[in-house]
């Protein structure tokens, strides 16, 4: 069974249609990144996913329940998501903004278990948070913010992630940590990570599985050596790619592109 399946999906804001009659599985204990030009429908995908957007029509099922009849507390304890801006509130340290992931975990008014504590401090020392525990979390760098929120994400302790650019904001070395530590989740532990994210070769050496999207359709899926490709790149990113093999995965990288001239370079043959 697939972690996710999104059967027939029409979603769009207002009269705007966005994304129409789209339908994709999202394997269960893999890591899939959806990849696509600005525009292209993936934080859409991502958003009704999660249930931040609702579907006119079509249905998303999570482990085969259709998500829309479940209870939120219950998705939440099943599917964690780092949404792509966040805002903490005003005053909160690292620590308390981290410890809300276990509210679906929680009975009402109740204080944090020992349980909860070991999750809150495991997400704390992975995202290497631990010294700044204590501090404001609006006080924290852009970089610093985002390994909290992701930190909160791990807190919940859920069998899928669903993160929609989990590396904006970061260095180049917090990006690859971050990477690393979804990567050792999903070897170790088995989460399936879902993932949108603008680096492509970031997306190729990380992921076990790929969607590539354009104009709110999927146009490619499959492993990375499918999806990356210079006649699907044409299609999807109208570019000419020069692609080597990656040195960490094997999995195609690209080295260098130009624009296409013209549309017609852009098709694949």
């Amino acid at each position: 069974m697939d972690a996710l399946d999104v059967n027939k999906i029409s979603v769009g804001y207002s009269n705007n249609l966005i994304i129409k009659d789209l339908s994709v599985a999202i394997p269960k204990h893999k890591i899939t990144t959806i990849v696509g030009p600005n525009g292209c429908g993936k934080s859409t995908l991502i958003k009704t996913i999660v249930r931040v957007l609702q579907v006119q029509s079509g249905a998303v099922f999570l482990e085969g329940k259709a998500i829309h009849t479940l209870d939120t507390k219950e998705v939440a304890k099943r599917m964690a998501v780092l949404p792509q801006t966040a805002q903490a509130p005003s005053g909160l340290t690292v620590f308390e903004l981290v410890s809300y992931g276990r509210f679906p975990h929680r009975k009402r008014m109740g204080r944090l278990t020992q349980k909860d504590y070991e999750y809150i401090y495991w997400a704390l020392d992975v995202t290497g948070l631990n010294d700044l525990k204590d501090q404001p979390a609006n006080a924290l760098s852009g970089g610093q913010r985002q390994r909290v929120w992701i930190a909160m994400a791990l807190s919940q302790g859920t069998d899928i992630l669903v993160l929609d650019e989990p590396t904006t904001y970061l260095d180049l070395a917090h990006q690859l940590d971050i990477l690393l530590l979804l990567q050792r989740l999903n070897k170790e532990e088995g989460r399936t990570i879902i993932m949108v994210l603008h680096d492509l070769n970031h997306a190729s050496r990380f992921s076990d599985y790929m969607i590539a999207m354009r104009d709110g359709a999927v146009i490619t899926e499959g492993t990375p050596n499918e999806v990356m490709t210079c006649d699907y790149l044409r299609k999807v990113f109208q570019i000419n790619a020069d692609l080597i093999s990656c040195p960490h995965s094997t999995n195609p990288v690209c080295l260098s592109y130009q624009l296409c001239k013209n549309n017609s370079e852009c098709k694949v043959i």
